[in-house]
Protein backbone atom coordinates (compact mmCIF):
# COMPACT_ATOMS: atom_id res chain seq x y z
CA UNK A 1 0.00 0.00 0.00
CA UNK A 2 2.92 2.05 0.60
CA UNK A 3 4.31 1.82 -3.30
CA UNK A 4 0.53 2.93 -4.39
CA UNK A 5 0.58 5.87 -2.33
CA UNK A 6 4.20 7.26 -3.09
CA UNK A 7 3.67 6.36 -6.64
CA UNK A 8 0.09 8.69 -6.57
CA UNK A 9 2.05 11.05 -4.41
CA UNK A 10 4.67 11.72 -7.19
CA UNK A 11 2.00 11.89 -9.97
CA UNK A 12 -0.33 14.40 -7.92
CA UNK A 13 2.76 16.32 -6.64
CA UNK A 14 4.07 17.16 -10.02
CA UNK A 15 1.11 17.92 -11.93
CA UNK A 16 1.16 21.71 -10.28
CA UNK A 17 4.81 21.79 -10.76
CA UNK A 18 5.02 21.01 -14.13
CA UNK A 19 2.30 23.60 -14.80
CA UNK A 20 4.38 26.24 -12.81
CA UNK A 21 7.62 25.36 -15.00
CA UNK A 22 5.90 25.61 -18.40
CA UNK A 23 5.73 29.49 -17.38
CA UNK A 24 9.57 29.69 -17.06
CA UNK A 25 11.93 29.95 -19.21
CA UNK A 26 14.19 27.03 -19.82
CA UNK A 27 17.29 26.27 -17.57
CA UNK A 28 16.82 29.03 -15.41
CA UNK A 29 16.77 28.83 -11.72
CA UNK A 30 12.58 28.69 -11.02
CA UNK A 31 12.66 26.01 -13.74
CA UNK A 32 15.37 24.34 -12.12
CA UNK A 33 13.04 24.54 -8.99
CA UNK A 34 10.38 23.37 -10.30
CA UNK A 35 11.52 20.23 -12.02
CA UNK A 36 13.06 19.45 -8.45
CA UNK A 37 11.34 20.27 -5.62
CA UNK A 38 9.32 17.41 -5.37
CA UNK A 39 12.25 15.11 -4.49
CA UNK A 40 13.56 15.59 -1.21
CA UNK A 41 9.82 15.02 -0.15
CA UNK A 42 9.36 12.01 -2.08
CA UNK A 43 13.17 10.97 -0.65
CA UNK A 44 12.07 11.35 2.96
CA UNK A 45 8.51 9.95 2.27
CA UNK A 46 10.37 6.73 0.73
CA UNK A 47 12.67 5.96 3.30
CA UNK A 48 10.23 6.90 6.22
CA UNK A 49 7.93 4.18 4.78
CA UNK A 50 10.73 1.78 4.07
CA UNK A 51 9.90 0.78 0.76
CA UNK A 52 12.36 -1.43 -1.53
CA UNK A 53 14.95 0.89 -3.94
CA UNK A 54 13.16 -1.31 -6.75
CA UNK A 55 10.13 1.04 -6.98
CA UNK A 56 12.70 4.17 -7.51
CA UNK A 57 12.42 3.99 -11.44
CA UNK A 58 8.53 3.81 -10.81
CA UNK A 59 8.52 7.04 -8.65
CA UNK A 60 11.03 8.47 -11.33
CA UNK A 61 8.41 8.38 -13.91
CA UNK A 62 5.56 9.11 -12.29
CA UNK A 63 7.13 12.02 -11.07
CA UNK A 64 8.08 13.19 -14.82
CA UNK A 65 4.91 12.09 -16.26
CA UNK A 66 3.28 14.86 -13.44
CA UNK A 67 4.90 16.93 -15.18
CA UNK A 68 4.56 16.36 -18.59
CA UNK A 69 1.13 16.24 -17.47
CA UNK A 70 0.93 19.67 -15.83
CA UNK A 71 2.85 21.40 -18.59
CA UNK A 72 0.46 19.68 -20.99
CA UNK A 73 -2.66 21.08 -18.87
CA UNK A 74 -0.65 24.79 -19.23
CA UNK A 75 -1.22 24.17 -23.28
CA UNK A 76 -4.25 23.11 -23.24
CA UNK A 77 -5.57 26.30 -20.80
CA UNK A 78 -3.72 29.15 -22.99
CA UNK A 79 -5.63 27.37 -26.21
CA UNK A 80 -9.40 27.23 -24.61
Amino acid sequence: MEIVLIAVLAFLLNLPLGLWRSRHKKFSFVWFVSIHASVPFLIALRIWLKTPHIYIPLFIALAVLGQLMGKKMSLCATKG
